[in-house]
């Protein structure tokens, strides 16, 4: 019997490698997902990685679906008849090493094992033991041969019958495959006596029964395959949707019932006390113990009949007894009986069955059988679900419908022991297999269910903190008073009261939770945390959110108000002072007071000036600038601090009564010195050992520079001698320091805007008739760092250049300088060596480069020269993450060298690699510069009959740009630049492209996959038009496809993106075409020489995606750096922000909007 075995199970697996090989005849078994109803891999939608979370537990069928690899539905609905066939199951259980040999030994040579029925065992082994919604074929296709095809012929009735609809056809005169979607009836139940010879049997022995169908969903070229099955060993749950809801309303309908039993809670409170080790326990700790031992908190359970729980044992005096606090709880003496709990002996889990292959089957529904006890699931891949038998009846005909159909007979019966035995003739060792594998799927799903549920609480606890100026303030540190506590976040408000219980061992008395803020004056406390039968995600807790541990009335004796309505408000306070140091405008002291926002304004004038005064506030608020002051009247002092808009930062200005003149009390308005009220800021870059800080300089627009830096140094505490060694220099906004101030200057003719950040620094500031410059050395910023330097403005450009060689420590006269563009790189260089800076225009904070060799003669052009690799000369696959859908641009890899003069040779398989730089008069030919760069060492090497065997492009962006044509024209004529670089690629033939001539990189896509062949060139004649029709017409000639067959699309290197080149039709006319139809040379193509153009082959390849997988790292890649810049942006914000509780704040400017600019075409 085991070697019959062993040669059906060979039968099969050659079957299933035949199944594999379908893909010979096209596309007929690719996957068309648009036809399943809850896909996710939607037009355009990438799926989300999740290689580190566990697979999914199984649903409520108890049946393990199939993964989809692509393409592979057909195997995974024959997997699941087969699996579904017990006989045949069976049969491949009972082969043991002795037949089939061990995966262990497969790496030895001289073992025999087979390595499919091996595979084919584990894989059901899986699917019926291992706790996971859907399982992997990729072990067992992985094990298939592509060669082996076997065939027989039956010659008696067998116990299985396979019947083929043959929907798939082919039609000879359209040459065309259709698929057959006519109605084709079939029965549950078939008699095959009257097809068959002998016929002299019982009637049972010729009645087959349905118990498998294959579904194909879709068209010839493409569809999808699922697979409805006959349960025969009642493996599975079988359920309806309208029948589980039924089992929920009754399980609902008697949980009501139960509900309205309510008991009597004195036996319960008596139960818990008595086992409570200690005499008394805490009241709130009862109150989670009652929680905990009912599943319901007293407030939920009891209280509606019975009150609170602490006025429920007042009540009860001669049961209950009080410590004298009346905080703990405990029974009278006479009471102290022993209860047994509820809960004794009854274990959270079930207890494990007798085979221990099991998964949490929780919450699963009872298995509902009929008379039959067969029932039918459909399963679609990973997707299990019960239908109905009629439903069979839907797949008669249609696009959706039978493909084929297995029956079996009537007469096999199967043991009762295998009836809802996933385990039954599993062997051992799969068993244990399977055990391990279940315990690790769990604990992999506790941790990830740990990690997405979990969230992290700051407990501040109370007796480390003490109330003062309107706020909590840690006695200690931050840190000291603040425990960190993680808790899922499914739990109730009872499971954190409790767990915050375990952590404060010494806590006596009622326990608060209240919500808490750190705001600018403190910390704020909110709404008190109740109802402990409320899941902490209901009651709105979020990650990282503040708790205050107290015990709901005082902190540390003082009465702590709570809510909104008290919010702490930090109010800056300005007076007027009795000294005028600036010689020019007022001067302020400035102090931060704390007030409630319900405080009354009359309570803060009483608390601010108590021998009398009017307040002002500015009226332009606190994110503006401060000119608008603003007097508050004497019916605003019935107002409320938050009532008058008063919040943290804003400032206020009292005037005692000699001031008052100053202000026009019928308009309310300050009438002398409406901009006197503002500040500047100067930060110590003096002291670099020390930690650098910040002060407030009182100033107008008329204070004097020199001023503002002795009042900084008085306030920085540093020597009066370094007034004469310092200047102030203004701060920009990403921390640079600017061009230093004139100390002579006032604030409004140095252009400073109050508020703005200063920097005291060592050096004297320049004169009016000199100049403050940056330079660096060489084009690479990060090489060279950017050096300052003074020099007077009529010097010449050779004398500066020789100050800055000096400063940076470099000698000789092969230097030149050049000035820096709007992409700060380096640009126009300064050729006239003896004019003078101010003759070149040069101004203070102008940034230089010193750049490496001599200017070439007047008229003469300096051109670095890279030499172009056709991609074509590789090897299809070489270097596949380095390519561009075949077409390698290692670009990032050219660099320059820090003099910025030539480019460095970096050695690496990239296309583009330096040669050398040549020195070429303007008025020379194309063809000279082509000829001259082949004497270049690099280029001496290739084969290059005439330069018409060339082709030059310029370099732009680390990549080639703009093509030369025409030999015999100027380099002048090209306007190319003096910062231009050329890069020269060899041709296997002579080339001389037309003005109207457009030069194209097409790439074939390869079928079935996510890349492209080798690219070519394709030339394109435009001058009667370029339009997406032509380009199509263009492209298919020369692949030799027709139109319709074909997909193209224009890819975008920089964003690692395809744009589809798709609007057209076939039946437009001409005229209408021509006026209809855009020129592909404006947008959004943008088409240009060099360009590349995928193509996709709809023949052989009918996907609609072109992007690579380099596409989809590089869009990660460009994604991280993104996000690295936001964090940065945010870091650099966030160190602005520590000193803007106490700066005046500033005009922001306005957001920076796009510009769009549109041009002709150029080439």
């Amino acid at each position: 019997m085991s070697e019959w075995n062993m040669i059906k199970i060979c039968k099969i697996a050659h079957e299933m490698k035949d199944c594999f090989a379908f893909t010979m005849f096209g596309d007929l078994f690719e996957e068309d997902f648009s036809f399943i109803s809850n896909n996710h891999f939607g037009k355009g939608k990438k799926s989300k990685p999740r290689d580190s979370e566990p697979p999914p537990p199984r649903d409520f069928t108890n049946l393990s679906g199939i993964k989809n690899q692509g393409g592979t539905c057909y195997l995974n609905s024959l997997l699941q008849t087969l699996l579904f066939t017990p006989e045949f199951r069976e049969a491949l259980f009972s082969l043991g090493p002795e037949e089939l040999g061990s995966l262990d030994d497969s790496s030895k040579p001289d073992a025999k094992v087979r390595i499919i029925p091996l595979q084919l065992q584990r894989l059901f082994a899986q699917l019926l033991l291992l706790d996971q919604q859907a399982a992997s074929t990729t072990d067992l296709t992985e094990s298939f041969g592509w060669n082996s095809h076997e065939s027989a012929k039956l010659r008696k009735l067998p116990p299985f019958l396979t019947i083929s609809l043959l929907r798939f056809n082919f039609d000879f005169e359209k040459c065309e495959r259709y698929k057959e979607t006519s109605c084709y009836t079939f029965p549950i139940q078939i008699n095959l006596k009257p097809f068959c010879e002998q016929t002299e049997m019982d009637d049972s022995e010729y009645m087959y029964e349905l118990f498998s169908v294959i579904i194909h969903k879709g068209g010839c070229y493409g569809g999808h395959y699922h697979v409805y099955i006959r349960d025969v060993d009642e493996l599975g749950n079988w359920q309806l949707q309208e029948e589980e809801d039924r089992l929920i309303e009754d399980t609902a309908l008697r949980d009501n019932e139960n509900a309205k039993e309510v008991e009597n809670p004195l036996a319960v409170l008596k139960g818990i006390l008595s086992e409570e080790e200690s005499k008394q326990m805490p009241v709130d700790q009862l109150g989670q113990k009652l929680l905990e031992k009912k599943g319901m908190s007293w407030n939920k359970k009891y209280r509606k009949q019975y009150g609170a729980l602490r006025k429920y044992l007042q009540n009860h005096p001669h049961i209950f007894q009080f410590s004298p606090d009346e905080n703990k709880v405990g029974l009278k003496e006479k009471h102290k009986l022993l209860f047994k709990s509820d809960s004794q002996g009854q274990g959270l889990q079930s207890p494990p069955r007798k085979n221990d292959v099991q998964w949490n089957s929780e919450k699963k529904p009872t298995r509902l059988r009929d008379s039959s006890g067969c029932h039918w699931f459909d399963l679609n891949d990973s997707k299990v679900q019960p239908i109905k038998e009629m439903d069979i009846e839907k797949q008669f005909q249609g696009k959706e419908s039978a493909y084929m159909l297995f029956y079996r007979k009537s007469q096999l019966k199967r043991p009762p022991e295998a009836r809802g035995n996933p385990r039954y003739q599993i062997p051992e060792h799969l068993l244990n297999e399977m055990n391990a594998a279940n315990t690790e799927l769990q604990k992999k799903r506790a941790e990830c269910d740990s990690a997405n549920n979990g969230i992290d609480l700051h407990l501040h606890l109370s007796s480390c903190y003490k109330f003062h100026n309107g706020a909590l303030h840690p006695s200690l540190t931050w840190k000291e008073g603040v425990v960190d506590l993680t808790i899922d976040r499914r739990k109730t408000l009872g499971d954190l009261r409790q767990s915050v219980f375990q952590m404060l061992e010494s806590w006596e008395g009622d326990m608060i939770l209240s919500i808490a803020k750190p705001l600018p004056a403190g910390l704020h406390l909110y709404q008190i945390l109740d109802g402990d039968e409320l899941t902490l995600d209901g009651i709105g807790l979020a990650d990282g959110a503040d708790i205050f541990v107290w015990n709901g009335k005082e902190v540390g004796g003082t009465k702590v108000m709570t809510g909104a309505d008290h919010e702490p408000v930090v109010i800056n306070v300005l007076r007027l002072a009795e000294y005028n140091e600036g010689g020019k405008g007022q001067h302020f002291t400035e102090s931060q007071h704390v007030f409630s926002c319900s405080t009354k304004l009359g309570d803060l004038r009483r608390a601010l000036a108590p021998s009398g005064g009017i307040i002002l506030k500015n009226g332009s608020g606190p994110d503006k600038e401060a000119k608008n002051w603003e007097v508050f009247l004497e019916e605003d002092m019935k107002e409320t601090v938050k009532g008058v808009g008063l919040m943290d930062g804003c400032s206020v200005l009292i005037l005692d009564s000699h001031d008052q003149s100053f202000v026009n009390m019928s308009s309310g308005n300050l009438t002398a010195f409406t901009y006197d009220i503002s500040w500047l800021q100067v930060k110590n870059f003096c002291r670099t050992q020390d930690e650098e800080k910040h002060v407030k300089i009182t100033a107008t627009i008329e204070t004097v520079m020199s001023d503002i830096k002795m009042k900084a140094i008085r306030e920085f505490q540093l020597e009066e001698e370094l007034a004469n060694d310092s200047c102030l220099r203004p701060v920009s906004g990403n921390g640079k320091l600017l061009s230093p101030v004139p100390e002579d200057y006032t604030v409004k003719e140095a252009e400073l805007k109050m508020g703005s950040l200063l920097g005291l620094c060592h050096g004297n500031a320049p004169t009016s008739t000199q100049l403050f410059l940056y330079f660096i050395v060489g084009s690479d910023q990060n090489a060279s760092p950017e050096m300052e330097i003074v020099v007077e403005e009529t010097a010449s450009v050779k004398e500066c250049l020789n100050l800055m060689l000096e400063k940076s420590g470099l000698s000789g006269d092969n230097w030149h300088l050049r000035r820096i563009d709007w992409c700060y790189e380096a640009g126009e260089a300064l050729s006239q060596e003896n004019a003078t800076l101010k003759e070149l225009n040069v101004c203070s904070g102008d940034t230089l480069v010193v750049t490496e060799g001599k200017l070439p003669a007047k008229g003469f052009l300096k051109i670095p020269i890279w030499w172009f690799k056709s991609s074509s000369h590789k090897k299809h696959g070489e270097n596949t993450q380095d390519q561009v859908n075949g077409m390698t641009c290692k670009m990032d890899a050219l660099q320059v060298s820090p003099t910025g003069d030539s480019p460095e040779y970096i050695h690496t398989d990239m296309d583009l690699c330096y040669a050398g730089s040549i020195e070429i008069a303007g008025e020379a030919s194309l063809e000279d510069l082509k000829m001259q760069a082949m004497t270049l060492l690099c280029c001496q090497e290739q084969i290059v009959p005439l330069p018409s065997f060339l082709r030059a492009w310029t370099v732009d962006s680390k990549r080639p740009a703009k093509l030369l044509r025409n030999n015999k024209q100027q380099l002048n004529d090209y306007k190319l630049g003096a910062r231009v670089e050329i890069c020269i690629e060899p041709l296997q033939k002579e080339e001389h492209l037309g003005p109207h001539e457009l030069l194209l990189r097409v790439q074939m896509g390869i079928p079935g996959e996510r890349d492209y062949y080798d690219s070519t060139d394709l030339v394109w004649d435009i001058s009667k038009e370029c339009t997406t029709w032509a380009l199509r017409q263009q492209v298919a000639s020369h692949y030799c496809l027709p139109v319709d067959k074909i997909e193209i699309a224009k890819y975008f290197p920089e964003r690692f993106e395809w744009l589809p080149i798709s609007s057209w039709t076939q039946q437009i006319s001409k005229r209408k075409r021509k006026k209809k139809q855009e020129s592909l040379q404006s947008a959004p193509y943008h088409l240009k020489d060099g360009d590349i153009i995928g193509v996709k082959n709809l023949l052989l390849d009918d996907t609609k995606d072109f992007s690579t997988v380099r596409d989809d790292v590089g869009k990660e890649k460009q994604r991280q750096l993104v996000l690295q810049k936001k964090k940065s942006r945010q870091a650099e914000r966030l160190q602005d922000h520590v000193f803007s509780e106490e700066k005046l704040n500033i005009k922001h400017r306005k957001p920076e909007v796009a510009l769009s600019i549109n041009v002709g075409v150029f080439r």
